[in-house]
């Protein structure tokens, strides 16, 4: 079996633009810095910050990202969806906010944003209920509800300085969040070059189901930032491409790539055409109205700008290519295992040189667990199937 080239050039630290270079050793410094500080800070209320930490159950700890950057995989698409409701956005925020106040235990803050929560989804409702379809204002209106209602539980949880609580019940809120932003997209929002009509596309998102040997989890793949090499991963998904597939790369900390079949070839050859089925880097930049095609946003001289997707949470799935062809991906595809000392949000090398196309949003603990000649056993499309566009029908 073929080793993947992905990554090959990108274990060269020679071959690394010098820009991204000192971005990252910014950031190594920067995390050095900061990591001297907590060992050497004052004890905060009697105590120290890894005393504090440990006061958490550990299952919880690894979900509380650290910093501001965005470190869950859901939290990130929840905020890609393209959806523009002011109001359903800054109920997310406070949501997703609560994890600073939890992670240093500020109790006062954490009641005064739930109060505060609680105030804006009473005023916000018809707002959010002006972007919602007809059909679905019934169900809407519920998860309103039931948001004001989910509030008293973590008031209660923070008078009792219980996280526990207060986080379980925050993911579930969350959710409706979630469902209520889902609920705003209309339609897709921009149409895809007619280069690309010979692949499939995925018009939305989809929900992809990965039996493995270690265990079992689930992923979402998102049309939205990435149609093209979404669609085309859920077409082989769909075709059973990956049944059987052995993990061919497990770096810790790092990747863990799969998708090279058996073989001379690197990717998918087409039964129809006996072909190579290549898809372009596909990158949607914040602000941006589509992705941007065929070329690194280094060598687009916008390096510093950030993707929609990045890759800032354990779980991310990215598209592998060859290094020296940013338009050759095509089967291969790694869950990147974020690790936020050694590759930290907004500061890694695969930003802007990867397709980032969906995230692991269940189970993630089995990534952990897996390793080089570990397989999937089967990956199935559970919801969404409806979103995939077969060549030439767009």
């Amino acid at each position: 079996m073929a080793r993947s080239k992905a990554f090959a050039e990108c274990d060269s630290w020679l071959a690394l633009p010098m820009q991204l270079l000192n971005r990252w050793l910014t950031g190594i410094a920067l995390g050095c810095l900061i990591w001297v500080g907590l060992i050497t800070a004052e004890p905060a209320a009697g105590l120290t910050a890894s005393a504090q930490a440990a006061a958490l159950p550990a299952s919880l700890v690894a979900y509380l990202p650290p910093g501001n950057a965005i470190t869950d995989g859901r939290a990130l698409l929840r905020y890609s969806l393209p959806i523009d409701n002011a109001a359903i956005r800054k109920i997310q925020a406070n949501l997703e906010g609560l994890s600073e106040w939890l992670r240093s235990k500020r109790w006062g803050s954490v009641k005064r944003d739930l109060k505060k929560l609680d105030r804006l989804v009473g005023r916000s409702r018809q707002a959010i209920l002006a972007d919602i379809p007809a059909d679905q204002q019934a169900l809407a209106a519920t998860y309103l509800d039931e948001l004001r209602t989910g509030i008293e539980p973590m008031l209660v949880g923070a008078e009792d300085r219980d996280r526990e609580t207060i986080w379980l019940k925050r993911a579930e809120l969350l959710d409706k969040v979630g469902a209520l932003e889902t609920m705003m997209v209309s339609g897709f929002p921009y149409t895809v070059p007619d280069e690309y009509r010979n692949l499939p596309q995925l018009l939305g998102r989809a929900t992809v189901e990965f039996e493995t040997n270690k265990g079992t989890l689930t992923a979402v793949i998102d049309g939205y930032t990435a149609p093209v090499t979404g669609g085309n991963f859920v077409d082989l998904v769909q075709r059973g491409f990956y049944d059987g597939m052995p993990f061919i790369r497990a770096e810790d900390n790092y990747v863990l790539q799969t998708g090279d079949p058996e073989g001379d070839a690197d990717g998918f050859i087409d039964p129809k055409t006996q072909a190579y089925r290549a898809v372009p880097l596909e990158i949607l930049v914040k602000d941006d109205e589509a992705p941007v095609y065929g070329a690194t946003l280094e060598e687009l001289g916008r390096y510093l700008e950030d993707p929609v997707l990045p890759f800032s949470a354990f779980g991310v799935m990215g598209m592998a290519r060859p290094e020296s062809d940013v338009n050759g991906g095509s089967s291969q595809f790694f869950f990147f295992l974020f690790e936020p000392e050694l590759t930290p949000a907004g500061l890694n090398l695969l930003d802007g040189r990867y397709t980032v196309f969906g995230c692991v949003v269940d189970n993630k603990e089995v990534l952990e667990e897996l390793g080089q000649g570990d397989r999937i056993i089967a990956a199935r499309v559970t919801a969404g199937l409806d979103n995939l566009v077969e060549p030439g029908t767009t």
